[in-house]
């Protein structure tokens, strides 16, 4: 049994690689997509917010519908859509066709991902062994994103950019069919499986709303167009809390949150990857326009960041074991924030062993620390009935989170360097700011694991007679 839990977290860990993955491959291959497929600059954007819309909006609905309808049948057809949207991207001969494909690629990634944490969950009771896993689905979804940055930088430049994409098929479907052979479905725990469709369109569009708004800022900055768009998103999502608390089978039961670690877990996780996703994009930025270094280089440059990362995922149940999961995710934080810094002197004539890699050790001690506790926390106390549930709202923040800070740090990093004329030295204060004010989100959840988080009951004592 214990040989097929692991088979299992296998499986889980490489769907849920290949969503973290896209992500990141991506943007490296942006420039050359421009060029093979005449994109103008207004439109390129669109390749990434395409996907981010409806990954972002459809992540609730996804964790829901793999409660109602069965956790293994959702995952494989996310899996299967995702794979296939991968292969009509590769082929794309048109802007509006890879942006069409990206949006099912991201609908797809929107089922994959809750349905693959609930199965997680599900799978290994709370305490040691959800802790263990946990550890290992961390290191993979916090570390994709580096891991993306350098096959997106070999595939590019040494195959071409269709192969970020090609590559996803042979190892979705395979994926798909180690799931549908090994992985059991779950035992049905809703009695009744209407899906509150007024409160899944409300949400969903809500999230969309709020998505587009963060994205546009990014794109034109924050006008009266993106502020009017941010409304829309908060009102349908306060439209959707009222219905709710009315309806008879809620979309989203409000007394989950009652659950305080699931809160705090998920505040912690939106200020992080507000603050810390964003970074690869503008380290990568400062490598190649700065430094001058090409895409491959650049790849090779972030590869160490998912090695340590992995390493310290996977040790990360001792610590916790022995200190808690609040004293690591204070720890944890603590140490990105300090990467974080280090980044804010970057200079124009920067050395990569003295101005960037000191940054990538810190921060991958530190997310290996922090993305395992904070899943814990976020995922602790939660009825089997509602894991789904409490995936999506933990992906959701990580999405929302994610488009948040490119946002935030895209307009820092514009208006600073247009006031400084453009220039390359303007550019490099772009960046630096962009720096500075992903510290200061990463600093809001180290407030937050302060004050909200507390350790979880099964989290210290259990793990630790697990060691012995």
């Amino acid at each position: 049994m214990k040989h097929k839990k692991g088979l299992i977290l296998l499986l889980l860990a490489l769907a849920q690689f290949l969503v973290v993955l896209d992500s990141a491959i991506t943007n490296v291959a942006l420039p050359a997509i421009k060029e093979a497929l005449n994109f103008e600059d207004s439109m390129l954007a669109w390749v990434v917010t395409g996907y981010a819309l409806t990954f972002g909006g459809f992540l609730m609905l996804g964790g829901r519908a793999a409660d109602l309808y069965g956790r293994r049948k959702v995952l494989i057809i996310g899996i299967v859509g995702f794979a296939l949207s991968s292969l009509v991207i590769g082929f794309s001969q048109s802007d509006i066709m890879m942006i069409a494909a990206r949006a099912v690629q991201g609908l797809a990634a929107a089922l994959m991902s809750p349905a693959a944490l609930s199965i997680l969950l599900t799978t290994y009771p709370e305490g040691p062994e959800r802790t263990k896993a946990l550890s290992v689905w961390s290191a993979v979804a916090s570390g994709g994103a580096a891991v993306g940055v350098f096959l997106g930088g070999a595939l590019t430049q040494f195959v071409g950019w269709e192969w970020n994409f090609f590559i996803n098929v042979p190892i979705g479907l395979a994926v798909a069919y180690g799931i549908y052979k090994y992985v059991p479905a779950h035992i049905k725990e809703e009695s009744d499986k209407n899906l509150d469709l007024p409160g899944a369109a409300l949400v969903t569009g809500g999230l969309m709303s709020i998505v587009y708004s963060l994205a546009h800022a990014a794109e034109a900055g924050w006008g009266v167009m993106t502020f009017v768009l941010l409304g829309v998103g908060v009102a349908l999502l306060a439209g959707f809390i009222y219905n709710e608390s009315r309806v008879k089978h809620p979309l989203m039961p409000l007394s989950i949150f009652k659950i305080k670690s699931l809160v705090g877990g998920n505040i912690v996780m939106i200020a992080v990857a507000s603050g810390m996703f964003s970074l690869f994009f503008f380290a990568s930025l400062y490598l190649q326009n700065i430094l001058q270094y090409p895409p491959a280089v650049t790849g090779v440059s972030f590869l160490i960041m998912p090695v340590i990362l992995g390493i310290v995922s996977t040790q990360s149940p001792k610590f916790i074991g022995r200190y808690g999961v609040k004293k690591v995710l204070i720890t944890g934080l603590i140490l990105l924030t300090l990467g974080v810094f280090w980044l804010t002197f970057a200079p124009l004539d920067g050395n990569y062993f003295i101005n960037v890699l000191p940054s990538l050790l810190f921060m991958a001690v530190g997310a290996g620390l922090t993305f395992v506790s904070a899943t814990i926390a976020a995922t602790s106390g939660v009825p089997a009935h509602e894991a789904g549930l409490a995936s999506g709202i933990l992906n959701t923040s990580q999405q929302v989170g994610g488009a948040m800070g490119l946002a935030i740090l895209s307009s820092i990093a514009a208006v600073v360097t247009a006031a400084g004329d453009n220039t390359v030295i303007a550019t490099l204060d772009g960046y630096r700011a962009a720096f500075i004010a992903a510290d200061v989100l990463i600093v809001v959840g180290l407030i937050a694991a302060i004050t909200l988080i507390k350790n979880p009951k099964h989290s210290t004592k259990n793990t630790t007679a697990s060691l012995h």
